[in-house]
């Protein structure tokens, strides 16, 4: 089965509202007050469509054409305008310099990392949050390379300014607080 088949599958069955990560959720008094954003690997478009309640102008990317089309009938139901497509962003990634605000939530390709930095304009945001390799639960991809290493997008985006980092591993008490994931939001030197 391809990886769009795949994602297919998953996003035919999912009956609930997307919501938007709580990277950005907890954090939208960072954003700007225009511009151009990047939900990227979209999926259902949750990010997307806080994104465009902002007043931002977004873009939408998912390989999945089932998820772009759910995104793009409830971008219309509610007078969003959101440019959803259907987009392997591996094969086709973003233009450099084009973006003031890009959020990644559970999508993890280390080979983007540096075309993500580059697609940021200078002063530009990145959302990120997605599962870490400290766990205490199951939630998650199971093989380790789709997880993040302790403290692995600090090291990433060291040269970006630290507006928000939460990774709490499996320190004290692990049935409570943020756990199994890394929340990040940095700012790119201007």
């Amino acid at each position: 089965m391809s990886k769009k088949d795949q994602w297919n599958e998953r996003y035919q069955h999912a009956d609930a509202l997307p919501q938007a990560a709580r990277v950005l959720s907890e954090n939208l008094h960072l954003l700007p007050a225009k511009g151009y954003a990047l939900d990227l690997a979209c999926g259902r478009g949750g990010n997307a469509m806080r994104l465009a309640q902002q007043g931002l102008q977004v873009d939408a990317w998912d390989i999945s054409d089932v998820a772009i089309d759910a995104l793009a009938q409830m971008a219309a139901s509610e007078s969003l305008e959101i440019a959803a497509q259907v987009r392997d962003v591996e094969k086709n990634p973003p233009e450099q310099q084009r973006y003031d605000v890009i959020v990644v939530s559970y999508f993890l390709e280390r080979s983007l990392f540096p075309v993500l930095i580059d697609s940021l304009k200078k002063g530009g945001l990145i959302f990120y949050q997605t599962f870490t390799q400290s766990r205490v639960s199951e939630r998650g991809p199971r093989t380790p390379a789709y997880r993040l290493a302790d403290q692995e997008l600090l090291q990433i985006f060291a040269d970006f300014k630290l507006l928000v980092y939460r990774e709490e591993g499996v320190t004290g008490d692990p049935t409570q607080g943020f756990r199994d994931e890394v929340m990040y939001v940095g700012k790119k030197d201007d």
